[in-house]
């Protein structure tokens, strides 16, 4: 959907006040609609009757049923109480139910929530009509002006002064594309909106999209986004997932700023990898992400997370990928991004010799062309002789070493589901028999509890108080059975294989 929005300029202040008094009357008509089907009225038994009771005609009535029924399900998605809705915005009335409040502050807040309340007016577009009935986009010679039906056969001309905002694109002439609209016969929406007593439009049109002629037969691009440091990691891949090139694309302006700017980067950003993958004619593959809110405050692990992932956006900018890709005609896959930088971390990073986050994007761009991972050999090799009495040494080790609490709470509870899940697993023929694939439909699936077991195993020793990095420590492990190189002073010899960790001196200790 691309929404447009403008200012309406009327010829003068009796049709303008025409238009607020319908913009009342049909706010008043939703609420009073919003009331009876509270009470179990259906939208046949309030249609006739609020024709009569606010003048207005069906179309208008029935558009008011609508936004109704939006606003009572909205309620019932996010579980809470229909009854307690307030119209015009709670915010405003708590703060206008506050005594040390008054004067033009009191007057002010009280004309924002009355606007809120009672300056609406909502028109769904009709294909039958070739566009909109009672709020039609009219040309007259070089102006653009929107013809609003205030009563029967009663019309009120108000122009559009084009240069505001559009939501869902960018385009550079307003007026041009709002003409267009009108002249394709097209169904589009029309809200009304009143703020600080000027009336504003909001057209909203759906648009067609061309057939997508890019498509993943020609392999794929897969994207990963990352906040800290906020950058795009990207992978390019065949028909058959081999790796072909791979990049990222640092994004510091979304670092700050208001919220305008950093809404044109994204733009841009969505553009670049938009251009680059129709340069390579390949699909685009991107995860398909449903950000919860975690933790005790709801910010993930607190206020510094919670600020980079608003400064950031992931959905923001992958929608505009979105929809930028579907007007060039490629294809956008989504897939689930479960567990997608843990097996990059563990396969990939150190078989390429890549960061974790290419690793996660390339995983993201062969789940997109439908393959599924497998632990490789050495790695199953390695888990059939891990023993549940090295990970609970493990435990005590990490609760000893680690300073972080942060960590060593995350670290201990993640080595206590792995102890769990050996200890589920009764036998070594039940251990392999459980499928390897790391795509399983949920995130509680054996398969990828196996991941889970491996990063423990592996990656904990190796860095237990910080975030292991540098992956080509693994690569020795991954190709042939063998030890790898030690990290950071750390020597490691993996468990499963009856040693332990000794901490080596700094270099040049003991000397004189």
């Amino acid at each position: 959907m691309v929404t447009v929005q403008a200012k309406l300029i009327f010829e003068g202040g009796e049709d303008k006040q025409r238009v607020l008094d319908l913009m009342r009357r049909w706010s008043s008509c939703m609420r009073y609609a919003y009331k009876r089907l509270l009470e179990g009225y259906k939208r046949n038994e309030l249609k006739r009757q609020l024709q009569g009771i606010f003048n207005l005609n069906s179309r208008y009535v029935d558009d008011a049923i609508m936004k109704a029924k939006s606003v009572l399900n909205s309620c019932k998605e996010r579980r809470e109480s229909p009854k307690k809705v307030i119209f015009g915005g709670r915010q405003l009335f708590e703060k206008l139910q506050k005594r040390h409040i008054n004067g033009d502050q009191y007057r002010k807040l009280q004309l924002k929530w009355q606007e809120k309340r009672k300056g609406n007016l909502y028109s769904r577009g009709d294909r039958s009509k070739k566009g909109n009935l009672n709020t039609r986009i009219e040309i007259d010679g070089s102006l653009t002006k929107l013809r609003i039906n205030v009563g029967e056969k009663e019309y009120v001309y108000a122009t559009i002064q084009p240069g505001w905002k559009v939501k869902g694109g960018t385009y550079r002439d307003r007026n041009q594309l709002l003409q267009a609209i009108s002249t394709l016969g097209e169904p589009y929406s029309v809200e009304l909106k009143l703020k600080n007593s000027v009336v504003y439009a909001y057209f909203t049109v759906e648009e067609i999209f061309p057939k997508s002629e890019i498509t993943k037969s020609n392999g794929v691009i897969g994207i990963d986004t990352n906040a800290y440091p906020k950058h795009i990691a990207w992978v390019e891949t065949d028909e058959q997932g081999q790796l072909l090139e791979y990049g990222r694309i640092p994004m510091p302006e979304l670092e700050s700023g208001i919220s305008s700017k950093r809404e044109y980067y994204r733009w841009q950003y969505a553009h670049m990898i938009v251009e680059m993958a129709k340069d390579n004619q390949k699909a685009i593959v991107i995860e398909k992400l449903n950000i919860k809110d975690k933790g005790k405050r709801g910010d993930f692990s607190g206020r510094k997370s919670r600020r980079i992932r608003h400064y950031f956006g992931y959905r923001l900018l992958l929608e505009k990928v979105k929809l930028l890709a579907k007007r060039e005609g490629i294809e956008v896959i989504e897939v689930n991004p479960a567990y997608t930088s843990l097996i990059g971390m563990l396969k990939y990073a150190p078989q390429f010799m890549v960061s974790k986050d290419v690793a996660a994007a390339y995983v993201i761009a062969r789940r997109g062309l439908g393959l599924r991972e497998r632990i490789p050999h050495n790695y199953m090799m390695f888990l059939s002789r891990l023993d549940v009495n090295e990970l609970e040494e493990l435990k005590e080790y990490v609760r000893k070493v680690v300073k972080n609490t942060y960590v060593r709470k995350k670290q201990l509870r993640e080595i206590g589901r792995v102890i769990k899940f050996l200890q589920s697993l009764e036998s070594e023929a039940e251990r392999l028999s459980v499928p390897l694939d790391g795509t399983s439909t949920g995130s509680r699936g054996e398969n990828h509890n196996l991941w889970r077991v491996l990063k423990v195993a592996v990656v904990t020793p190796l860095s237990p108080d910080r975030v292991l990095r540098d992956m080509s420590v693994l690569k020795s492990l991954l190709v042939s059975g063998q030890v790898g190189k030690t990290y950071k002073g750390v020597s490691s010899c993996f468990l499963g294989q009856g040693l332990w960790l000794s901490q080596k001196p700094p270099a040049g200790a003991g000397k004189a």
